[in-house]
């Protein structure tokens, strides 16, 4: 979103980027903002500190970084201001909607920073008109401090590159392994598919999370993390990508593969429906039956079919929506 927000201000106003973190975390910052044209401002402070700085709103932020037209704070850190526009993201809101499907830790922090946002903020962004709906209904923000900002997806997901050879046709699921990604769903869609087609492999590339469900099935290969640029082969390699997905604030993953020309099968849970557009097929992941349909129809599609779609959404277009959002607001 910064670097979207240097396009989009073309050098018109001051950006700063400010991040209070410990001597690793002061490093991958430094890391992710290199080359952007923003004012780095990288106080050491412990997490502790950081966590109690946010509680007890007492030290405006102007303090350390001067007087501000616009203070947009993140999702671990939320100091109080003396003036401006105060601002947010919320991605989505399944620690309210779904509070089994996250760790307890994560269910208090996400909580905590929902209510701060939804009593203090001028505008809170989201990535997707769903998840606005969510946070009105949920947090009962009005419509008129609510503004969509979809996220962009990285250059390196494109039809031109190299393809992944995993040594014949697969199936790409790509998620963090926990129950709300819906990954059994999937192994069981496949198991069906796999009767027909039998040379398939399921590839699934992913973080280890914390579903309880074994994974492991004839034709199914875990490949665990990968880079961004091995995904992108991934993608462009794979015949088909399947995203089972019980609920999303947005559903990048869809966007990425639909970028790199490859047919999508996608959860038909309402919140996946602008990641999708028309461009993918959709089915309920908890019919094994209906998916598996899907899904050997995505393996006879054409393909490149969802590049129009996925062009829409990227980092310069985000700051923009952003940059009005602000501008709205200090108006």
């Amino acid at each position: 979103m910064v670097a979207g927000l240097t396009q989009a201000t073309a050098g018109e106003h001051e950006l700063v980027a400010f991040g209070p973190s410990g001597v690793r975390g002061r490093g991958l910052i430094r890391e992710a903002l290199a080359g952007l044209p923003v004012d780095v401002r990288l106080p050491l402070l412990p997490h502790v500190v950081r966590t109690a700085w946010s509680r007890s709103q007492r030290f405006p932020i102007e303090r350390l970084v001067g007087e501000l037209d616009v203070f947009h704070f993140s999702d671990w850190m939320y100091p109080p201001q003396r003036g401006g526009v105060r601002a947010t993201t919320v991605h989505d809101l399944v620690p309210l909607r779904f509070p089994g499907l996250v760790e307890p830790t994560t269910r208090e922090m996400h909580g905590r920073k929902y209510e701060h946002a939804a009593a203090t903020c001028d505008r809170i962004f989201v990535n997707s008109r769903f998840t606005g709906r969510e946070v009105n209904e949920l947090l009962g923000v009005p419509d008129d401090r609510i503004v969509v900002a979809y996220p962009g997806i990285d250059p390196r997901f494109r039809l031109d590159g190299e393809r992944a050879d995993l040594g014949g046709p697969y199936v790409l699921g790509v998620a963090t392994l926990e129950p709300r990604k819906n990954l059994p769903a999937l192994v069981a869609a496949f198991a069906l598919l796999r009767r027909r087609r039998p040379e398939l492999t399921l590839a699934l590339a992913g973080l280890e999370g914390w579903e309880p469900s074994s994974l492991e099935a004839e034709g199914v290969r875990q490949l665990g993390y990968v880079t961004d640029e091995e995904l992108a082969r991934l993608y462009r390699g794979a015949a088909a990508f399947a995203y089972p997905s019980r609920f999303e604030g947005f559903g990048i993953p869809v966007v990425e593969a639909l970028a790199c020309g490859t047919p999508a099968v996608v959860s038909s849970h309402p919140s996946l429906d602008e990641a999708s557009g028309s461009a993918a097929l959709r089915a309920d992941p908890e019919d094994a039956a209906a998916f598996a349909a899907a899904l050997e129809q995505a393996l006879d599609a054409p393909r490149d079919t969802g590049v129009e779609h996925a062009s829409r959404f990227t980092w310069r277009a985000c700051g923009e929506a952003v940059l009005a959002g602000y501008e709205s607001a200090l108006d």
